[in-house]
């Protein structure tokens, strides 16, 4: 999904609407782009979640990782990152990767790209 960069509702954040609910069941992940940034998208049983989509080891697609609790593991080369805040938990990345606050309004999913 491909998403231009517009205020949300009432303008005042920078929130950009990147899925409907339905697009994520509970305990998916998916891949959106925002701004020519891929940001991986997760529907947790205790929320949703938002990071970089791009692991910083060799640039695999981290919305494609398995989950477990709030540990994403990188499908290419099992680099994992938590997905509450994006920092690197276990190697071979060196980095950690951005990561977004979530807004859901009714079926709409936004971030907050501040």
């Amino acid at each position: 999904m491909r998403v231009t960069l517009q205020p949300a509702r009432g303008g005042s954040m920078p929130l950009i609407k990147v899925a409907k609910v339905s697009d994520v069941p509970e305990g998916a992940g998916k891949a959106v782009d925002v701004g020519g940034v891929t940001v991986a998208l997760f529907h947790r049983p205790d929320g949703w979640f938002a990071i970089e989509g791009i692991c910083t080891h060799k640039g695999g697609p981290l919305a494609e990782g398995d989950v477990e609790g709030v540990t994403v593991t990188c499908p290419w080369h099992g680099g994992q990152f938590d997905i509450r805040n994006g920092n690197l938990i276990a190697p071979p990345p060196q980095r950690p990767v951005r990561a977004f606050r979530v807004v859901v309004d009714g079926e709409d999913v936004s971030l907050d790209v501040s």
